[in-house]
């Protein structure tokens, strides 16, 4: 499929996931590739089952569509959801200059050291013949940012005008599937990495990584091949597939991760 065309929305006033609708109308049969998109969501998760709810003005969204990568590249998908991201923003909003926009690993959009949206994939091999069922889903703060606890959050709001959300919906469709082209079901993700690196932060920043162990001091040294991410740990380079990552940043700046 082309980046030019539009797959279905459809849209809700609310909703407590649109992942798991998307998930829902998908294995329901629906024609695929379809978007869900809601003007509140009520019972959003966000990584490590964390949830959350969000207010109308936000982004809601979660596009379903089948991958025929092997299922073992999904994770890569939450890496090219990102890219996609950044240049919907680039393309919709007019940003405030000096404004830093990038990406953190693994699914987490920031504007400095704040964080402005996320990212969860989703994935089943049910029922639907070869490849798998993908589910990308969205939360971004376009006009309010949540209340949370020990993170700094922003909205784009904050830093620029800003598109409707089924408008930027649109514009982030085209993204995501243009970049699915390049990336050729796992094939192409040599393009896809170098693209991440390119919206991500700098070599060689602090990270804290929060471990089952517990905190581990580190810098960020970019992605592995398999889209793993690489840091140095006590000047050994490390590759670190699952966790949750932090800037020094974004610690320093309330004493809590």
């Amino acid at each position: 499929m082309n980046g030019h065309s539009v797959p279905r929305i459809i849209h809700l006033a609310e909703t407590g996931s649109t992942n798991a609708d998307a998930m829902r109308l998908a294995l329901g049969g629906e024609e695929l590739p379809l978007w869900v998109v809601a003007d509140s969501q009520t019972g959003g998760r966000g990584r490590s089952g964390r949830t959350w709810v969000s207010r109308p003005g936000n982004l809601h969204a979660s596009v379903a569509f089948r991958c025929g990568a092997p299922l073992d590249k999904a994770g890569q998908l939450s890496l090219l959801a990102g890219i996609a991201v950044i240049d919907a923003v680039r393309t919709t909003m007019d940003l405030a200059p000096g404004t830093d926009l990038r990406l953190k690993w693994p699914n987490d959009i920031l504007i400095g050291s704040a964080k402005a949206g996320g990212i969860l994939v989703e994935s089943t091999s049910a029922r639907i013949g070869p490849g798998f069922l993908a589910i990308l889903g969205f939360g971004l703060n376009l006009i309010t940012s949540p209340d949370t606890l020990g993170r700094a959050v922003t909205a784009f709001s904050q830093h620029g005008n800003i598109p409707k959300p089924l408008a930027f919906t649109e514009t982030l469709s085209e993204k995501i599937f243009f970049w699915l082209d390049r990336w050729q079901e796992g094939q192409g993700f040599p393009a896809i990495r170098e693209a991440w690196i390119e919206r991500a932060g700098a070599m060689g920043e602090p990270i804290i990584i929060n471990t089952a162990a517990g905190p581990l001091s580190a810098t960020y040294q970019g992605l592995s091949e398999t889209g793993a991410l690489r840091a140095d740990i006590d000047g050994e380079i490390k590759e670190i597939s699952y966790g949750d990552v932090m800037l020094v940043g974004q610690v320093a700046g309330d004493g809590t991760p």
